[in-house]
């Protein structure tokens, strides 16, 4: 894996928080390695 860098508002990080402290999630970049999987699904990869 590579490391990025990315800025988010408190806000998102808060929610990130709290799914990690519901067990949803192991850390906050799972949570959003997640969210970026979604993301291309949607919007690139379910074009083909």
């Amino acid at each position: 894996m590579k490391l990025v860098t990315v800025l988010l508002p408190e806000a998102y990080l808060e929610g990130l928080d709290e799914l990690v402290r519901a067990n949803l999630y192991p850390s906050r970049s799972a949570a959003i390695r997640s969210a970026v999987r979604d993301l291309l699904k949607k919007e690139l990869w379910g074009r083909k």
